[in-house]
């Protein structure tokens, strides 16, 4: 297997090669997960600090229960009430980090590049788990993993990602590993819900959701990112989901065995109908947070084997 990183970051760095050396250690694991088997202890005798500067249930659950599967020491800061909230510095915060010297280290952050510049200051491998509208990505590496085993295959699909582009971190991250695997990504929302420059990414964008739908393989549906809006960036809930709703009259210009995802939370009734996502045969929601474990499993010991490859550096 492939996979030379140091640090995960973001999908940018990453080779094609890397991410499916990625997703077929976690297909391994998935498996493995679902047969309840005893998992090897591959990171036995390593630490895990989880640091999640913003709330985030599912994904600090999926990374703890992925260390803890793998036989790591697990241990999540509370940064909501730390001494971050009492004026400490990001920088102290590694410093503070280095001193306890953990192997691995989760990081969610709502400022862009925080994550980055805490990898360059502590002696450990970084997993980023979201940091600002930058990057998420375990979220696209399990994204992809959920298509790839609903698809049989991750390259040469038509992918349409709705909603909310210009907020989502989830579809910045999507939109480069799709792209690295030859999949043709087309991005429909309102023009106020669009980042400037996207057309450099290579993909289509659309405004009407019907036609930007048409005979698709994937819809990949967004949450409106709220608390990262400044201002009236749709006239209501009603009227976005009357116009960006997933809902089975728009479904049906994608392909007939399109699946169906969101990476959640949900906000029903406003980007996706209820009855969609609980669909049994289209949507693969429940999938992805499956999916979630096994990607962050695969991660960590991928990391962990490149950790102790290295000498451990004593950093000041």
């Amino acid at each position: 297997m492939t996979f030379r990183q140091q640090h995960l970051l973001g999908i940018e760095p990453l080779h094609p090669t890397e991410i499916t050396t990625i997703l077929d250690l976690a297909d391994s694991y998935a498996e493995q997960n679902r047969r309840r088997v005893q998992h090897k202890n591959v990171l036995a005798g390593l630490t895990q600090i989880n640091m999640f500067f913003e709330n985030s249930t599912r994904t600090q659950a999926s990374f703890e229960l992925a260390g803890k599967r793998l036989g790591a020491d697990v241990m999540n800061m509370g940064m909501q009430a730390s001494s971050i909230k009492k004026g400490e510095t990001l920088i102290d915060t590694a410093l503070t980090l280095n001193a306890m010297h953990p192997d691995l280290l989760v990081v969610r952050h709502p400022h862009s590049g925080a994550v980055d510049l805490l990898a360059q200051k502590v002696n450990c491998a970084v997993l980023n788990a979201g940091d600002g509208k930058h990057e998420h990505p375990t979220q696209a590496l399990l994204d992809a993993l959920t298509i790839r085993r609903a698809k049989g295959r991750l390259h040469r699909l038509s992918i349409a990602i709705c909603g909310d582009i210009a907020h989502s971190r989830v579809a910045r991250s999507n939109i480069m590993l799709l792209g690295k695997m030859e999949n043709r990504v087309r991005l429909i929302g309102p023009p106020t819900l669009m980042p400037s420059g996207i057309g450099e990414f290579g993909v289509e964008v659309f405004e009407d959701m019907r036609e930007g739908l048409r005979d698709v393989d994937v819809v990949m549906m967004l949450r409106l990112q709220k608390e990262r809006m400044d201002g009236g960036f749709i006239p209501s809930e009603r009227e976005y989901f009357h116009r960006y709703g997933l809902d089975a009259e728009k479904l049906g210009y994608a392909k007939s065995d399109a699946i169906v995802m969101h990476p959640g939370p949900m906000n029903r009734g406003v980007e996706i109908d209820g009855n969609i996502a609980d669909d049994i045969n289209r949507s693969v929601i429940q999938e992805q947070v499956e999916m979630g474990v096994a990607v962050r499993m695969a991660a960590m010991d991928l990391l962990a084997q490149n950790l102790r490859a290295k000498p451990k550096e004593v950093m000041v």
